[in-house]
């Protein structure tokens, strides 16, 4: 009988949890809240970690854009949340990293869950940003500090640069999704530089290198579209919804972004398509090359067979005493250099022969 063996069952953590509990990552950065409260003619921009005074503008007529960067200290976002009345299910998606980018309505806002696309060393990353918009606030919730990608709308809130500082929160709120959505491009040209590039590669002079970087990049644009494809269906879905805090007028302004959206992720399917391309090219490249190889050796295996054949023929040790139809040359003073010149002979003509028809030319 074989020796009996034991099998483990790895044992699963269980995955369930009570609806709205929070589970911050083990590095999970801790939050810092960085406040912006404006109208058309005053302007506050501070950091603090001061509630109180973030209370003080939580149910002003002034638009209040609290921004907080990381999502490491719980206590914190749980009175965030509470001053402005977030629903603790809304919480669990901002702070249970990763969440599909969506779209949900709760009673007194929205929340807009989506991805900020990075480059970091030369590869794609993508930050979980979550929107709770409100009647005259907007709450943005960022992983990481470090990529901040809002800076470019809080420099125009405070050059007033366009109409941001005349309008609303959902005005706000419509240039933090443009932002986002407008990040995606410079990447993907980004990867359409490194296709060109390794196009070029694969056509040329093709390595394992090459086939690893065209891979790369094909999941590259992958993790692209995972997040450019959820995040055009809640846009949809903030069009189509009718109750929500976002007005008529920027309704249009958000079409514009589904619309970027819409064509981000036309050059993202472009790309995967040429990604896949590119892996033809690169086995059709390395086919060639060998072809070409194994012609080469082909080329001066055939240059070698009739000096063989030579060389095998005055190497059958016939005796030319014993008849004279046996090797006369054997005995002839110049035989062998006479067979060395037959030789050299057939093999300038057939280099010759083939050189001329190009056959002995690797591309």
């Amino acid at each position: 009988m074989p020796p009996s063996s034991t099998f483990e069952i790895p044992q699963v953590e269980n995955l369930y949890t009570v609806p709205g509990t929070l589970k911050v990552a083990a590095d999970a950065i801790p939050s810092e809240i960085f406040v912006t409260d404006y109208t058309p003619q005053n302007l506050q921009q501070f950091a603090t970690a001061d509630l109180d005074k973030v209370a003080e503008l939580a149910h002003s007529d002034s638009v209040t854009w609290i921004d907080v960067q990381g999502l490491g200290d719980v206590p914190l976002l749980k009175q965030v949340a509470a001053l402005f009345e977030i629903h603790p299910l809304a919480l669990a998606d901002i702070v249970n990293v990763p969440q599909r980018p969506k779209f949900e309505i709760f009673e007194s806002h929205v929340l807009l869950v989506l991805k900020m696309p990075h480059l970091v060393n030369d590869r794609f990353v993508d930050e979980q940003v979550s929107l709770a918009i409100g009647p005259r606030y907007v709450l943005s919730f960022q992983e990481d500090p470090s990529l901040d990608g809002f800076s470019a709308v809080g420099d125009r809130i405070r050059r007033r640069k366009g109409t941001i500082r005349q309008r609303g929160a959902d005005y706000l709120a419509f240039a933090l999704i443009d932002v986002a959505i407008d990040s995606y491009f410079p990447i993907l040209e980004h990867y359409g530089d490194r296709l060109e590039a390794l196009e070029i590669q694969a056509a040329g002079s093709p390595d394992r290198d090459t086939l690893t970087s065209i891979y790369a990049v094909k999941r590259d644009l992958l993790a692209l579209r995972r997040s450019l494809w959820p995040l055009r269906d809640a846009l949809n879905s903030l069009l189509r919804d009718d109750e929500t805090v976002i007005s008529q007028p920027v309704r249009a302004y958000i079409r514009d972004s589904y619309d970027h959206a819409v064509q981000a992720i036309d050059l993202t399917e472009i790309y995967r398509e040429l990604s896949s391309g590119l892996i033809d090219l690169y086995l059709s490249s390395v086919s060639h090359r060998m072809n070409e190889v194994v012609q080469l050796l082909t080329l001066v295996s055939t240059i070698f067979i009739p000096l063989t054949f030579v060389a095998g023929i005055y190497g059958m040790n016939f005796n030319p005493e014993a008849s004279p139809w046996n090797m006369p040359e054997l005995n002839w003073p110049l035989g062998y250099p006479l067979v060395w010149l037959v030789m050299i002979a057939i093999a300038s003509t057939l280099t010759y022969l083939f050189w001329k028809r190009g056959w002995l030319t690797l591309r």
